[in-house]
């Protein structure tokens, strides 16, 4: 039996959708401690699970894999469809299980590779693999999930930097189904004009790394909402506005009034702020809190620090 717990993440932003310079994507973000996905491996007679998503992913890896049936239980989620890495982390964990289970002795780039997760933007593969604050460097243009995206900083956030999370139960429903169309949409996907992923690159060189390196946790939250709102601005053709619905637009204009940056991840509906201390977060999740009360159908809130171990795998 294989037991594997593996961080969420939490999304910033894609610094080049252009592609002019032979590179595409590239990404920031962030491995998470809460929540975490779960799952126990076993061998068995035939394929089996509790989740219909597992057993998708382990037909995709035997395209690839030879192996014996197996029973997948996932003892513990990560909320699908809410931006913050469920499908991804499934498929990586499942893969790095079965491959223990079975002594395929395959490296977490095969696995991905086979499942076809984590090659387009590399943050829920390097959350897995190493957590921590990760910024990765895209795919060359013409090898689109062809290879994994290259590690360019990896760092470890400060014990005290904490993030307030927000998932709005209102939209989940209806982004669920833009989620669904994710390939189409990015197969589509206009071309961003080459100056406006030089100034998201140079945000991210100047002023969110640097800022990190120094513990500079205002310069740092401020990179990641210039960041995140620039991105948002681009891909409000497929948004409400520069978030993906009111609530969202809403939660983080109430979240910068106490939070450092205040940003959606990945499609949404799920929004972070980066606050300073126990004391300013809890005061922060009851605010976010009562919001999502008084504006819809409530939803979740909680604190969480960055994850700074990834996968943590265990043999029984």
């Amino acid at each position: 039996m294989i037991r594997i717990s593996a961080p969420a993440h939490l999304h910033t932003g894609n610094p080049d959708l252009s592609g002019d310079m032979g590179r595409l994507y590239g990404t920031v973000g962030f491995a998470i401690e809460t929540p975490r996905l779960e799952i126990v491996v076993r061998e068995a007679e035939k394929d089996t699970s509790n989740d219909e998503d597992a057993l998708r992913f382990l037909k995709r890896f035997r395209e690839s894999y030879d192996f014996p049936p197996v029973e997948v239980t996932i003892k513990s989620y990560i909320p699908k469809w809410v931006g913050i890495g469920f499908h991804t982390t499934l498929a990586l964990s499942l893969g790095k299980a079965v491959s223990e289970l079975y002594n395929l002795n395959l490296s977490l780039d095969e696995i991905a590779l086979a499942m076809r997760r984590g090659l387009i933007t590399a943050l829920g593969f390097y959350a897995v693999k190493v957590g921590g604050f990760i910024y990765e460097g895209g795919f060359p243009v013409d090898k689109r999930e062809k290879v994994v995206p290259p590690l360019i900083f990896r760092g470890e956030m400060p014990e005290d930097w904490l993030f307030v999370v927000a998932i709005p139960e209102t939209p989940r429903k209806t982004l669920a189904e833009v989620r669904k169309r994710e390939d189409e949409i990015l197969g589509n996907l206009r071309r961003m004009p080459p100056e406006l992923a030089d100034r998201l690159s140079r945000i991210v060189l100047m002023k969110i790394l640097p800022a990190f390196v120094e513990r500079d946790i205002k310069t740092f939250g401020e990179g990641l909402y210039q960041f995140n709102h620039l991105l948002g601005e681009f891909w409000s053709d497929y948004q409400e506005n520069v978030y993906c619905c009111d609530v969202v637009n809403e939660g983080i204009k109430l979240m910068l009034d106490k939070a450092y940056c205040a940003c959606q991840t990945s499609w949404g509906p799920t929004f972070y702020g980066l606050v300073e201390g126990e004391a300013q977060a809890e005061e922060l999740r009851a605010m976010v809190e009562s919001f999502l009360r008084e504006n819809g159908d409530g939803g979740e809130v909680f604190i969480t620090r960055t994850d700074n171990r990834g996968m943590v795998v265990e043999r029984g």
